[in-house]
């Protein structure tokens, strides 16, 4: 058993940037291997937004991959700590949400939480936090806020930074790690899974399981998953992000657009490649690069969709893209046949979901008309049957003009 075990650590390890601590961590997967029960793995998510894209899926397959090992996830929704607002990377205090922009964000992350975890009862648990936040009376708060000092909470980067900038820092906001280590106690957490931006939450989890006598959980911390455009984090905010609900040739064309050296990230944080054949795909000597982000992009896809999906996403992508070809199928769009400004036009042909998409892709270049790129916004374009309007990539549009 000693072998499996060490076997089970170092697979756990692959692609993480911290263990705390891999001793503890062996020692909890023995225990419960001798004893036949599960390790309770947890993950809390706010639901601060409705979409996620691949950078939450690398902490969410580190969970499934505890789940595949005989473990349970339990997944807990924040929809009471979301009311407070996770300050985490944050230089300035985050919005409240409201309880139902709340449960609607909940909802979504469930379901697409779910392309990735076992959702069977057994290997999966969902709980809300407002299950035992909101009962808190005042002095359950007091005795729990008494479990860190101030000096503490202020080794908090974010907490640090801001103060150095003087930019205001809010009493609430040193309730958020307290709270969401006092879910790690009512969970009865093993093992607590998050970016190493969570890093300082999760610690505090173990010292508040410590303060209620109870084991402290294991913390894992897993990398941030560095967005399309090569230098930020993934994130919706800054549009270079890879959605889950992404359909295929927009998600294959997206992996296709990534630096070569962010290969390697992208393959261990998002297969299950072995990282000998990492080694080997990323090696030019070896692999041609074209080569290895075909076989990336649609490994990513299957694993939203299925072979297939990924299969035509790839052929899609070199009819359009490699022989500079239109796709056989564009999406036509009824506009009248009256002038309309370029940021409008894009707009109705639902190729950008907000104005401001639209001004910033023109700006940007890109974005075009039968082949000509658009640089004013504000341009008057006069629609015409089959006009092709193209934004990015890989979104088109072919219009069939009205008369009004």
């Amino acid at each position: 058993m000693t072998d499996n075990i060490a076997q089970q650590v170092q697979s756990l390890k692959r692609g993480t940037v911290e263990v705390f601590t891999e001793a503890e961590l062996a020692q909890k997967l023995t225990d419960a291997a001798k004893k036949g029960r599960q390790l309770r793995i947890k993950l809390g998510l706010d639901p601060t937004s409705p979409d996620i894209h691949l950078g939450h899926t690398v902490v969410l397959r580190k969970m499934r991959q505890f789940q595949d090992l005989g473990h349970k996830a339990v997944l807990i929704i924040g929809d009471y700590t979301a009311r407070i607002g996770d300050p985490t990377g944050q230089n300035s205090t985050r919005p409240i949400l409201s309880p139902d922009q709340i449960e609607q964000n909940a909802k979504t992350y469930f379901e697409q939480a779910g392309k990735i975890l076992d959702t069977s009862e057994e290997k999966l648990e969902i709980r809300h936090n407002g299950e035992w936040l909101a009962k808190l009376t005042l002095i359950e708060l007091i005795q729990i806020a008494a479990k860190k000092t101030v000096a503490q909470m202020l080794q908090r980067d974010t907490f640090k930074k801001r103060l150095a900038a003087d930019i205001d820092v809010y009493t609430h906001e040193f309730l958020y790690p307290l709270m969401q280590g006092y879910d790690s106690v009512m969970v009865k957490s093993d093992v607590e899974l998050g970016g190493t931006d969570q890093t300082f939450n999760n610690l505090v989890g173990r010292d508040i399981q410590k303060a209620y006598d109870q084991p402290p959980q294991i913390v894992i911390t897993m990398p941030i998953l560095v967005g399309l455009d090569g230098t930020e984090k993934m994130s919706k905010s800054k549009a270079n992000y890879i959605g889950v609900t992404d359909e295929p040739n927009n998600m294959f064309g997206k992996v296709m657009s990534i630096s070569d050296d962010l290969m390697e990230n992208y393959f261990t944080l998002l297969t299950d490649e072995p990282s000998e054949r990492i080694a080997e795909l990323i090696d030019p000597a070896r692999t041609h690069p074209k080569e290895a982000k075909v076989l990336l992009g649609k490994t990513i896809v299957a694993q939203f969709y299925d072979r297939a999906a990924s299969d035509a996403a790839a052929a899609h992508f070199d009819q359009v893209f490699a022989q500079k070809q239109l796709p056989d199928e564009i999406p036509e769009i009824e506009i009248a046949a009256e002038p309309v400004t370029a940021a409008k036009l894009l707009l109705a042909c639902k190729l950008v979901s907000t104005g401001g998409e639209a001004k910033r892709m023109i700006k940007q270049g890109g974005a075009s008309i039968d082949g000509q790129k658009l640089t004013d916004p504000n341009a008057q374009i006069s629609p015409k049957n089959e006009m092709i309007v193209r934004v990015g990539k890989r979104k088109f549009a072919k219009l069939i003009t009205t008369s009004t």
